[in-house]
């Protein structure tokens, strides 16, 4: 296999075909079902999907065999299987479903109008990452077009991820006999620190959430009683500082915490010498990050618990916000979890430390409603490291570098108990600035261009491994 055969199919199927489909893609608002209850009445991730299949079709070499699988009351999941010289599994995933649209997009932009600026394709959901049965296709086109060998594969793109994938393991086993055992999954819904080398994610956080309700008030009264019954938003505060000291943000309970691994410290490390003092985040301007230390800044996004609130009720807009007593506050938690640190215990922790005998016998719940194990990658085989490495440097000119994502694939976690002995190679395109799930969403196309091209290869390393 040479750089300039495998550029040579997918560089122009990009630039011709696939940045039009994903520009057509980016303007359907096909949000997740937890963001839209109703997306089987509104049709707009059936228009999802029936792009993307209209498009693999189109695109699909002989033997290849495409279904759009659907059990009732669940979002649908596109699978297709490649034939391939060897009865040998390789599992390649993506998702299609998006996130909510988010305040915030700057002049010129909308979440379901893309605009291409450069080497930036804007547009909801393109890059996370819809983009990725497109890299699939195209990679596995290229190994057909040079006449070079590879395992079976089969692609699953599913439309759950973003609402936290819980449809996806009905559809593992209702289609265990098409997936069977793979030695390879290779995912595509991740992240990179930079646009310049392969980046390979070898952990990512669990999640556990919920919704914190704190009552003290049959119905809103003058604020000229304040005093005499405390606000609920300040026992919502009290009971949050049982759970994270709010001058460090640190989350110290040992439920929550594990220890890091010494292979994961040294790529931290690692990463850390190449990302430096950039980080990428949008601060203001005179506005510090938590720390500039690059290896504390990783470990504190990877590998340790970190509580944010992401949304509330019971607080009026400040416009209209009147001089009243109000008699609940709602919050909406997310504590995003260390790699191997049990989702289920913790969230049981977070029910007991904000439940358990609250400040003037106010009522409290957590309700929780989101819970994902995290994932720490195996140990790479020596073919695999070797193959990503080989590939980053043809395809980017840069060597292969890993590190930690401090989000959550809740797929990884499943398919790492369900196949212990598999291989993985999880990596994405969410680099500096891409915004996954805010506002101004972008996909670099050089980097997707590129990664197409080192899937390929893997692929085709894959097959000639050692036995």
């Amino acid at each position: 296999m040479t750089i300039g055969a495998i550029r040579k199919f997918v560089d122009p199927l990009w630039e011709r075909s696939i940045v039009p489909a994903l520009v057509e893609y980016g303007r359907i608002p096909n949000k997740s079902v937890a963001f839209d209850p109703d997306w089987a009445a509104h049709g707009h991730m059936d228009r999802a999907v029936d792009l993307l299949v209209k498009w693999a079709r189109a695109h699909m070499f002989e033997g290849m065999k495409l279904d759009v699988v659907r059990i009732e009351g669940r979002t649908p999941l596109v699978i297709i299987d490649a034939p391939g010289a060897s009865e040998d599994r390789i599992l390649l995933y993506g998702h299609l479903d998006k996130q909510p649209e988010m305040a915030g997009w700057r002049e010129g932009l909308d979440p379901w109008r893309p605009v291409i600026e450069g080497d930036r394709l804007y547009g909801r959901g393109i890059a996370d990452d819809g983009y990725s049965l497109f890299a699939c296709i195209a990679a596995l086109g290229a190994l057909r077009a040079n006449r070079i060998p590879h395992a079976r594969c089969t692609i699953i793109i599913e439309a759950c991820e973003e609402s936290g994938s819980f449809d996806l393991p009905h559809y593992i086993e209702l289609l265990a006999d098409r997936i069977g055992k793979p030695s390879l999954v290779i995912a595509l819904d991740s992240g990179c620190e930079n646009y310049e080398q392969l980046w390979c994610t070898t952990s990512l956080r669990g999640l556990a959430g919920g919704t914190l309700t704190v009552r003290l008030l049959s119905e809103g009264i003058h604020s000229g009683a304040s005093g005499q019954v405390a606000d609920s938003f300040r026992i919502a505060r009290r009971l949050l500082d049982r759970i994270e000291d709010a001058d460090t943000g640190a989350v110290a309970d040992p439920a929550f915490n594990v220890e890091v691994p010494a292979d994961r410290m040294k790529e931290i490390r690692a990463a850390a010498a190449l990302r430096g003092s950039r980080h990428g985040l949008p601060l203001l301007e005179g506005v510090r990050p938590v720390t500039t230390d690059p290896v504390e800044m990783i470990l504190n996004s990877t590998w340790r618990p970190a509580l944010s609130i992401l949304g509330a009720e019971g607080l009026p807009p400040a416009s209209n916000a009147g001089n009243v007593l109000r008699p609940m506050t709602k919050l909406r938690l997310s504590m995003r979890l260390p790699p191997n640190c049990d989702a289920r215990r913790a969230t049981a922790r977070m029910k007991e430390l904000l439940e358990h005998d609250p400040p003037y016998g106010a009522k409290v719940s957590f309700e929780p409603d989101w819970e994902a194990d995290g994932w720490n990658a195996p140990e790479f085989a020596g073919w695999l490291r070797a193959s990503m490495d080989e590939a980053s440097r043809a395809f980017f000119g840069k060597p292969l570098a890993y590190m930690g994502l401090g989000g959550t694939i809740p797929f990884m976690a499943m398919l790492g108990e369900r196949f212990p002995d598999a291989q993985f190679m999880i990596t994405g395109v969410l680099g500096p600035h891409s915004n996954a799930h805010g506002p101004n969403e972008f996909l670099h196309l050089p980097t997707a261009r590129n990664l197409t091209c080192c899937v390929a290869q893997v692929i085709a390393d894959h097959f000639r491994r050692p036995a």
